[in-house]
């Protein structure tokens, strides 16, 4: 009798010790994955200003274009680690940049000049590499969130202080925004 006593009680700590080594690996990817768009997310906040002063002397009059992709790149630094702050700077900054695209679009002389081509270049490399970075990180945020809510984990989770995390992803007005064409006016 107390051989399975003991054999039960072995299995149940067997099961929780399993249970909370899923929930601390889980929870690491999801950190993980924050990680590598912030890395991404402030690739993209350095490269700004070189393309800004690129465009800048090609385009003096444009100082709207500009005080917006500055506001944007501001409220990209101060978003901190809050993840709903993050996707709206986010969707600023990604408007604002299409509005920098549309105004050289109308200096030739810009287009080809090879400064603004190679920035071009890396400000699309950074922008795909946050697309994955995000999809990783709303995938790892998914199992965490799955995990913490199945049973039998869902009984342990809360007490371990495992919570769900926020997906990285644009509210409905922000989505539609992003999507909406830029105008830009001379």
């Amino acid at each position: 009798m107390l051989f399975i006593v003991l054999g039960v009680v072995a299995v149940i700590a067997i099961a929780l010790a399993a249970m909370y080594n899923g929930l601390v690996h889980t929870k690491i990817r999801v950190d993980e994955a924050w990680s590598d768009i912030t890395v991404q997310l402030k690739r993209r906040i350095d490269l700004i200003p070189n393309l800004v002063e690129t465009v800048r002397g090609y385009a003096k009059h444009e100082k709207e274009t500009f005080k917006q992709v500055t506001e944007a790149r501001t409220a990209m630094m101060n978003a901190g680690n809050d993840v709903g702050a993050n996707a709206k700077a986010d969707n600023m900054l990604q408007g604002a940049l299409k509005s920098i695209f549309a105004v050289a679009e109308a200096y030739p002389e810009l287009k080809a000049n090879t400064n603004f081509q190679d920035l071009q270049a890396e400000l699309v490399d950074t922008e795909d590499k946050i697309q994955a970075a995000r999809r990783f990180y709303n995938a790892a945020v998914r199992a965490l969130n799955i995990k913490v809510k199945v049973f039998p984990t869902v009984i342990f989770a809360g007490m371990l202080g495992f919570t769900e995390r926020e997906f990285f992803e644009l509210d409905e007005a922000e989505q539609m925004a992003a999507e909406k064409p830029v105008d830009v006016k001379f």
